[in-house]
């Protein structure tokens, strides 16, 4: 007992077994050691240089705690440490409950916790009693004690065994070490006498004395000497020296493999712990940042999916978290960062980059289509064209970008319309002129050809479908002009792209357009949203430039000469991103063979033959003037339209007052060409519409042929027309700056009423031609080769009246056809032309009416003349040959009229019976005026006999009477005339006596006179004056 008390005393370092209070050093002694043994293990830790064999080291300290219940430290690796433990005193099972019932905080203080752990290497046998055992008696404590010594008795035990059952193996070691180690330092030889010292028993303690006695030994008693007497060469290899690497130099190489091989077999599986620590640390985070990680793969699906609004929500996510984590790194300076901390900025850095790498390159592609959307926006059906661009800019400003999206989008747009202009101008007039270079190269068409054409607005007018206005070829060329316009001038062509660029543009600067576009991030891109003067103004002058582009390649077309350099069509059309323009500009000519040229084989130019249309550009060779006044109409509505759209753009009415000029300039020049032009093929067709002449009949006027129904629409085509171009009237003048569509200067209305009345006069012209024209002629245009029937007069009349239709080949009857259409005309055709002009170009044409009036006028009775000269020539023959002949006078009274009366009507029945069969509107006029004639030469014949006897009398008065009633129907006051004269001629040229007897014989002569007309009134019947419903039912049977 008395051992043990005072082991207790020794232990405790106390005086008494029984002290009242604890000391107070005691606790200040063992708070400050133990401050001061962490401090000299944390600096020894920390100046220790890091050993080759780290890695076993970490990995064998960061096994696993084999105690149950032990608990890992802050660096997470475990310890012995448990987390709570029974009371070594025996007084409860736990230590931490007890004292959290006494008021001890341990929860949150681990140290202060360990302290009173036995377990713990911290241990405070001090601060446990005076906590745990404050209360405590003696007897308490003894029993306390009695519990402690019987546990330590139990582990001592079971050492003890240990020791007991190994105590041979720690003998054998010991030796082992102890010759090892001899060998080692004394290099072979015997060690130096040591004194004697005193006996003790084996003690691990003797022997670690030991080994500090003989190393005092050595150093103390010559180990010096013998080290330096020693020569080098006979050092062993395991002598403890600096040159031996202190005995270690032989096994050094084989154990750093070793150690290399044990770090490549065990590092991995020692490691393990480790690393499983360090992945569920890093999988927390992970966890914890979890929505920030996903956001990369979130992004690429969101562009895979073209879903806009979740990338942009994704993009924003991920930019707050970075700037957070910045602002965090800001924020942490020069302290090194917790933890969690430094994984937030790993998973930051690492999350920010692949977005922004990805952001990136998703930004380059919106790049690429918003300048490329020009040529696909059409076909991109997700949304319509006109918001592409504002979705895709929207989208950029989302996103955020150092340049204006706006401002890219339309400078792109505008160097695509500048492009798109030039291509469309200079491609298109090329393939224009390769047309009309093959059109003039070609066979002119026929006069059978040109004649159907002219004759086609009978068929229908000239606003219905053109195709039969003018050959195949021709009418290509004149839609490949108007496709060249329209795709220029219309809505939906170039001009259409400029006037929506310009109300983009509009919007833009107001700032209509940016309302629905986002601020960004933050407002950031709300900079973009305004456009800068200099900007405000580069635009209107890009909309001022690409104005004047269209205006100049039209105004190309219209007033210069046909370009001579076509060599652009010998190398390909230029690359157009996104799809190709050839297909927008020109859609037939993409596939024409006529357009792939041979540079070494051009088409020929245009031969000069001294053609009007030479000169022009915009006129096909060969073209009628049909189908130019179409088609010119049609052109100069498109020109009109376009300028009047241009001059209405604000910088050209506003800011370029030259501009506006020359838009006027435009359509002045345009118009001023495209009279000049028609009025020359008018001039031509006016020449060639003789050819129009089949010499059928009208089917609404019987009387004449189509001709007159064919000039009337010829001239009211070419008149309407002509009022289109010289007043554009298709076009749709717009209000405001300074009327673009100026009225038609004097000099193209005066040109235009010159050339009305000589087309008139060529067109009649022509038509006395067909009706000069002989009977049979070599290349007669209007019939074959005709016969006009021959035989007796009888036998012609018969044939020409039995006959069912005209016969072209008979120039009495083209002669007469001519005339009823002369007289169409003066009555009815040319004086509507002449009202259809003045109230289409609103000028009085008083002095050109008279003196078509005039020309008429001469022209009819110049044919008429032509007409009835045969049938004057033979009526003068029969009656000179039939008075001058021996037998006229009779020596008795006459009974009959003499031969040639007979002969001389049978010969105004074939000309009745021609004209009425022909044109019965002029049988009145024809046969009156041979009866004339006839009573005419009756009178020339009569007066030259000198003298009358009473036969001759009454034979001159019966043929005359005779005549006078047989064509009563006919008799005109010049006929009377004549009569009265050839009886006032006879009467004068007789004797008294002849003329009493004449007054007896005058009763007879009646009589005579009645028979005779009886007797030949079949003979002479067409000739009898016809009832009104006889009438009316020969004209209407034709």
């Amino acid at each position: 007992m008395a051992d043990f008390d005072r082991n207790v005393l020794d232990f405790y370092g106390i005086s008494t077994l029984m002290p009242t209070t604890w000391p107070a050093e005691k606790n200040d002694k063992t708070d400050d050691e133990d401050d001061s043994d962490r401090e000299r293990h944390q600096k020894k830790k920390i100046n220790r240089r890091k050993s080759r064999y780290d890695a076993l080291e970490r990995a064998v300290s960061s096994r696993a705690s084999i105690v149950a219940g032990s608990e890992k430290s802050a660096s997470g690796l475990s310890n012995l440490v448990q987390r709570d433990e029974p009371d070594p005193l025996g007084s409860s099972d736990s230590v931490l409950t007890t004292l959290k019932e006494l008021g001890v905080p341990l929860q949150d203080d681990t140290r202060l916790r360990n302290r009173f752990l036995l377990s713990s290497t911290s241990f405070s046998p001090a601060l446990f009693l005076s906590q745990m055992h404050a209360n405590a008696d003696t007897q308490s404590l003894l029993r306390g004690l009695d519990v402690l010594t019987r546990s330590i008795d139990q582990k001592s035990a079971s050492l003890k065994v240990l020791v007991e059952s190994n105590f041979e193996r720690f003998v054998r070691a010991k030796a082992t070490i102890d010759n090892v180690y001899k060998e080692m330092k004394y290099r072979g030889a015997e060690p130096p006498p040591t004194p004697v010292a005193r006996a003790r028993g084996h003690s691990r303690h003797a022997s670690r004395g030991s080994f500090k006695g003989s190393t005092g030994t050595v150093n103390t008693h010559g180990v010096g000497p013998l080290l330096s007497s020693a020569p080098a060469d006979v050092k062993k290899k395991n002598a403890l020296v600096k040159e031996s690497d202190y005995g270690v130099s032989g096994i050094k190489g084989p154990l750093l493999d070793v150690s290399a091989k044990a770090e490549d077999v065990w590092g991995p599986a020692l490691g393990g712990r480790e690393k499983e620590e360090n992945l569920r640390t890093v999988a927390g985070c992970v966890d914890r940042y979890k929505e920030y990680v996903e956001t990369s793969s979130n992004i690429a699906d969101s562009i895979r999916r073209k879903d806009y609004d979740t990338l942009v929500e994704e993009y924003g996510r991920a930019r707050k978290f970075s700037e957070e984590t910045k602002k965090l790194v800001q924020d942490l300076g020069s302290t090194p960062p917790s933890e969690t901390q430094t994984y937030q900025i790993l998973i930051a850095a690492r999350m920010w980059y692949d977005v922004e790498e990805q952001i990136q390159l998703f930004k380059r592609d919106i790049w690429r289509k918003l300048t490329l959307l020009h040529n696909v926006a059409k076909t991109d059906t997700r949304v319509p064209a006109q918001d592409q661009h504002i979705e895709l800019i929207g989208l950029l400003l989302e996103l955020g970008v150092e340049d204006n999206p706006i401002w890219v989008w339309l400078l792109s747009r505008y160097d695509y319309l500048k492009g798109k202009i030039a291509l469309v101008g200079d491609r298109a007039k090329v393939e224009i002129e390769v047309l009309r270079r093959r059109l003039a190269n070609a066979e002119k068409p026929s006069a059978q050809v040109l004649a159907s054409h002219l004759r086609s607005l009978g068929r229908h007018s000239v606003g219905s479908k053109p195709n039969g206005l003018d050959t195949s070829d021709v009418i290509e060329l004149w839609e490949k002009m108007m496709s060249f316009l329209s795709t220029l001038l219309s809505a939906q062509g170039v001009l259409g792209e400029v006037l929506d660029f310009w109300q983009t543009v509009e919007g833009f600067i107001d700032g209509k357009a940016q309302k629905s576009l986002p601020t960004g991030y933050n407002g950031e891109s709300q900079e973009h949203h305004r456009l800068s003067t200099q900007g405000t103004l580069d635009l209107r002058k890009a909309t001022i430039e690409l104005v004047d582009m269209i205006r100049a390649h039209v105004f190309e077309f219209f007033a210069g000469a046909p370009p001579e350099d076509i060599s652009l069509l010998f190398s390909p059309l230029p690359p157009s991103p996104g799809s190709p323009l050839s297909a927008q500009l020109s859609p037939t000519s993409a596939g024409d063979p006529r357009f792939r040229l041979d540079a070494n084989n051009p088409p020929p130019p245009s031969p000069k033959r001294g053609e009007s249309w030479e000169k022009f550009a915009f006129w096909p060779p060969t073209a009628n003037s049909i189908s130019g006044v179409h088609y010119l109409s049609k052109m100069l509505g498109l020109v009109g339209t376009g300028a009047a759209e241009m001059a209405s753009v604000a910088p050209v009415s506003q800011d370029d007052t030259k501009q506006l000029e020359l838009l006027r300039a435009l359509v002045g020049a345009a118009r001023e060409r495209c009279v000049a032009c028609l009025c020359a093929a008018w001039n031509k067709d006016a020449e060639n519409i003789k050819l129009v002449e089949d010499w059928q009949r009208s089917k609404e006027m019987g009387d004449v042929t189509c001709m007159p129904a064919t000039f009337s629409a010829f001239e009211g085509a070419l008149l309407s027309g002509i009022q289109k171009i010289l007043y554009v009237s298709e076009a749709v003048a717009k209000p405001g700056p300074g009327d673009i569509i100026l009225a038609p200067p004097t000099k193209l209305l005066q040109m235009v009423r010159g050339q009305y009345v000589t087309t008139l006069y060529k067109a009649l012209s022509g038509m006395v031609e067909n009706a000069e024209r002989p009977v049979k002629k070599a290349g007669d245009e209007w019939t074959t080769d005709l016969d006009t029937p021959s035989g007796s007069s009888s036998e012609r009349a018969a044939a020409i009246a039995g006959k069912g239709t005209i016969d072209a080949g008979d120039r009495n009857v083209r002669m007469l056809l001519t005339l009823s259409n002369l007289q169409a005309l003066r009555s009815q055709v040319v004086p509507n032309l002449n009202s259809q002009f003045e109230t289409a170009f609103s000028v009085k044409l008083t002095d050109e009416s008279k003196k078509i009036k005039d020309v008429l006028g001469q022209i009819d009775a110049r044919l008429f003349q032509t007409f009835t000269r045969p049938a004057v020539e033979s009526l003068r023959t029969i009656i000179r040959t039939g008075i001058n002949e021996p037998s006229w006078a009779p020596v008795d009274k006459p009974t009959e009229v003499k031969p040639y009366i007979y002969e001389a009507l049978l010969s105004l029945v074939l000309v009745h019976t021609q004209v009425s069969t022909t044109a019965p509107s002029l049988t009145s006029q024809v046969v009156s005026f041979l009866l004339e004639q006839f009573s005419r030469e009756l009178l020339e014949v009569f007066k030259s006999r000198p003298r009358y006897a009473l036969g001759a009398l009454m034979q001159a008065t019966l043929d005359v009477e005779f005549v006078a009633q047989t064509l009563s129907q006919y008799t005109t006051e010049k006929t009377s005339g004549f009569q009265t004269e050839i009886y006032a001629m006879l009467d004068a040229r007789t004797d008294n006596q002849d003329r009493s007897r004449l007054q007896d014989e005058l009763p007879g002569m009646r009589e005579l006179l009645k028979r005779l007309r009886e007797q030949s009134r079949t003979e002479f019947a067409c000739f009898k004056k016809q009832r009104r419903n006889q009438t009316l039912e020969r004209t209407a049977t034709g």
